[in-house]
């Protein structure tokens, strides 16, 4: 029980990336996550007078998952669920004022997916639940999370494995045909060369 609780205390405690973005430039960053998987961010940018950001977050299909351009605001959040399993882009812009020589930014971000997305006091008040049954049913997610994250490594590893035998038995089947092609080219210089030789009258 004891350990639980503290890998549901660190699963919570996700770290927030901190990061420059130069004047009028863009950071993206990545993130593998998988299918039906709820995703919140939280950012955080320095004051800039007359400064104005943009975040964008896509996926590999270039599907716009949230996106707000050229605001004030130096404090935000974001939120979308996952259709697939992809790698998931967040892309950050920092705009100078017109006419001015402008600086880098610092950016902060902190993303969290799956259990550590939930907002369990609010689940709490909505279900009328007690403090440990709250705890009860962070640790049912965290299992149940858990158990997903098993059952898709183990899907990848027999993804991978059913790749690697197929990939053994071509190169087999590819070996062999080479050696079939090396000995038929080899018999085929031995009897041209024999014919060749005969009809020099080097050779009877």
């Amino acid at each position: 029980m004891r350990l639980l609780l503290a890998l549901a205390v660190l699963i919570q405690c996700a770290a927030a990336l901190r990061f420059y973005v130069p004047a009028n430039g863009k950071q993206c960053l990545k993130e593998e996550i998988h299918k039906n998987i709820v995703v919140t961010g939280e950012y955080e940018i320095t004051e800039g007078i007359g400064y104005t950001q943009s975040i964008h977050v896509t996926d590999t299909r270039g599907h716009t998952l949230y996106k707000r351009e050229n605001f004030h605001d130096t404090k935000g959040k974001f939120a979308f669920t996952t259709e697939e399993y992809d790698i998931f882009e967040v892309c950050f812009t920092n705009t100078a004022p017109p006419n001015q020589v402008g600086e880098k930014r610092e950016f902060s971000l902190t993303m969290k997916h799956g259990v550590e997305a939930k907002n369990y006091d609010d689940i709490a008040k909505a279900e009328k639940l007690k403090p440990l049954e709250v705890e009860l049913r962070r640790l049912e997610d965290l299992s149940e999370a858990i158990v997903k994250d098993f059952a898709f490594m183990r899907q990848r590893e027999e993804e991978m494995r059913n790749t690697n035998e197929s990939t053994n038995s071509r190169v087999l089947y590819l070996s062999i045909f080479s050696m079939l092609c090396l000995l038929g080219l080899a018999m085929w210089q031995v009897l041209f060369l024999r014919n060749y030789f005969k009809a020099k009258k080097l050779i009877e």
